[in-house]
C-alpha cells in the first residue's frame, strides 16, 4: 500500500493563529477589530495506520470543533461578516489560490466566541480530490512532521477586514508513542496574588501597575513524541506560552513563558497598567494560552477599574 505519509524526510513547524493588525497596534492593547486566538478541538487528528486505506482517511476526515476569539471594541455590537476556508498552501495566508481551496463555513455573527463544526479532513477540490492529497503534495518534506492545512479566518465589518490562519494537523504514528495532542487549558489567573473570579468582574482602584499571573502549569504540560531525522522516537515537553491582552492601558509584556535553548522556562508574570487620564470603566482581559503543537485556548476576565 502507498504509505500516507513519506517518512523520508523531517518536518517540525511550530503553529500559530495570526491575524492581520496594523503596524502601530500595541500587541496587548485591543482597541479595533482583532481575532485574538483560534482553536480546534482536537487540536489534531491520527489516524490509526499510516497506509493509505479507507479507515485511516475516515478517521482523518472526523468532524473537530472550530473556534474564533473575534474582538470588536470599538464596533457597537455590529454585525461581523465572516467565512472560513481551508486551503493546501501553508504560504497562501489569506487562501487566495482559488483552485486549492474549499469554503468551510460563512455567514454573520458578533463580537465573541465563534464556534462552528468542521470536517476538514473531508474536503475535496477539483476532480474530486481531497484538499489533505493536495497539502501533501505542497509539502517538501513530504508530511514527516504531520499533515499541516491551513485553515483561513476573513473576518470584515465596515472597512476594517482581518484574516487569522490556523494550521490543522494531521498526523499517523510514524514512531511508536505518538498520541494525539490534548487542548492545553489554563486553570486559573490571578491579581497581586488573589484569585481573580471567572463569574464577576474583579474591584480594582489606583494607577497600578497591577501584577497578572498564571496559575501553574507545569502538571498540565504534556511530554510528547516526534519523529526525529532517523524516524527515531524523540521525546519531548510542553512549554506553554500565554499572549495578554486588554481593552484599556497596557501590559508590560506581550507574551510569556516558552523555554529558551536551555531549556529553562518562562514565568506566566505580567504588570498591567490603565490610561494615564482614563475614567471609571470597565476592562475586559484576554489571556490566551498555546503549546506550541497546535493546541490552543483563552480565558476572558473582567475588572471594574477606577482611578
Amino acid at each position: 500500500m502507498k504509505a500516507l505519509i513519506n517518512t523520508g524526510s523531517l518536518l517540525l513547524l511550530a503553529l500559530a493563529a495570526l491575524a492581520c493588525v496594523e503596524p502601530e497596534d500595541k500587541p496587548s492593547s485591543v482597541h479595533d477589530l482583532r481575532v485574538l486566538g483560534v482553536s480546534t478541538e482536537q487540536p489534531e487528528l491520527i489516524a490509526s495506520t499510516c497506509d493509505q486505506t479507507p479507515e485511516a482517511f475516515d478517521e482523518l476526515a472526523a468532524e473537530v470543533t472550530y473556534r474564533a476569539l473575534l474582538v470588536d471594541p470599538a464596533g457597537g455590537g455590529r454585525t461581523l461578516q465572516y467565512s472560513l476556508w481551508a486551503c493546501a498552501d501553508q504560504d497562501d495566508r489569506i487562501c487566495e489560490t482559488e483552485a486549492d481551496r474549499v469554503l468551510l463555513a460563512e455567514g454573520t455573527t458578533a463580537a465573541g466566541e465563534l464556534t462552528l463544526p468542521i470536517r476538514p479532513g473531508a474536503a475535496r477540490v477539483a476532480e474530486n480530490k481531497l484538499l489533505i492529497e493536495r497539502v501533501l503534495e505542497e509539502d517538501a518534506y513530504q508530511g514527516l512532521g504531520g499533515i499541516r492545512m491551513p485553515l483561513v479566518l476573513r473576518v470584515s465589518a465596515g472597512d476594517e477586514e482581518v484574516y487569522a490562519q490556523k494550521l490543522m494537523v494531521f498526523w499517523c504514528p510514524v514512531v511508536a508513542g505518538m498520541t494525539a495532542n490534548v487542548q492545553p487549558v489554563l486553570p486559573g489567573l490571578r491579581v497581586d496574588d488573589v484569585a481573580w473570579p471567572e463569574s464577576e468582574p474583579l474591584e480594582l482602584s489606583g494607577p497600578g501597575p497591577f501584577v497578572v499571573t498564571a496559575d501553574d502549569v507545569s502538571d498540565r504540560q504534556e511530554a510528547y513524541v516526534v519523529p526525529g531525522l532517523r524516524l527515531q522516537a524523540v521525546n519531548l515537553k510542553e512549554a506553554w506560552e500565554i499572549a495578554w491582552y486588554t481593552s484599556l492601558g497596557t501590559f508590560n509584556l506581550s507574551e510569556t513563558g516558552g523555554a529558551d535553548f536551555g531549556g529553562q522556562q518562562g514565568r506566566h508574570r505580567v504588570e498591567w497598567e490603565p490610561e494615564e487620564g482614563a475614567g471609571a470603566q470597565e476592562v475586559t482581559f484576554w489571556a490566551v494560552v498555546r503549546d506550541g503543537r497546535g493546541g490552543s485556548s483563552w480565558l476572558v476576565r473582567r475588572a471594574r477599574w477606577s482611578p
